[in-house]
């Protein structure tokens, strides 16, 4: 918590800013050339939720930056879209849990529990709206089978954007003076700690 830091201190001013700068370079990898699911989009979820806190920014941010990447990368149909939207959330919650736990140990568990619930989730919203698998628990577990190289490629890319996040986050804060009175929750500028 910030204590008695005001929520409009330069600091947490700063903190906002570089939070949203590695949404935005997330946002634009996502629009380049990469090996199928291996994306920073997972990673900036619960980048944002334990940065940003529970903060309705925090869900806002990385929603939008999704958005924006889809009108690049093409528009899923509205029933499968309603399901990433919601996986994306859940990473969100994900990372806002583990706000005041990140060392290496619980943000790993972190990372595997969001490319987790992102592949159940989406792969059960393929196998329900879509047209390739039989609406059958034999066409369910087809689906999951088939999205297992996925799901390697989604955790991979969660992995190593959540390193690169979290990681060049810390650095930043260990020889940013600025940053140096780390708190354990960034609120957003006008916006209480929580």
């Amino acid at each position: 918590m910030f204590g008695k830091t005001s929520s409009g201190d330069p600091a947490s001013i700063y903190r906002f800013f570089l939070v949203l700068c590695f949404i935005l370079f997330a946002a634009v990898v996502r629009i380049l050339p990469h090996p199928w699911n291996f994306a920073p989009l997972g990673a900036m979820a619960l980048f944002s939720g334990a940065k940003l806190s529970r903060s309705w920014k925090a869900f806002l941010l990385p929603l939008v930056a999704l958005f924006c990447g889809d009108l690049f990368v093409g528009l899923y149909t509205l029933k499968i879209a309603a399901f990433v939207y919601f996986s994306f959330s859940l990473s969100v919650l994900i990372g806002s849990t583990f706000r005041r736990r990140q060392s290496p140990l619980p943000l790993s568990f972190a990372t595997f529990l969001g490319a987790l619930q992102f592949f159940l989730v989406t792969n059960f919203a393929v196998w329900a709206f879509g047209t390739t698998y039989s609406h059958n628990i034999s066409g369910l577990v087809t689906c999951y089978v088939r999205g297992l190289p996925y799901f390697g490629n989604t955790l991979a890319g969660d992995a190593f954007y959540g390193l690169l996040f979290f990681g060049g986050f810390a650095l930043l804060e260990r020889f940013t003076p600025t940053l140096a009175r780390r708190p354990d929750v960034v609120s957003t500028p006008g916006h209480p700690p929580q």
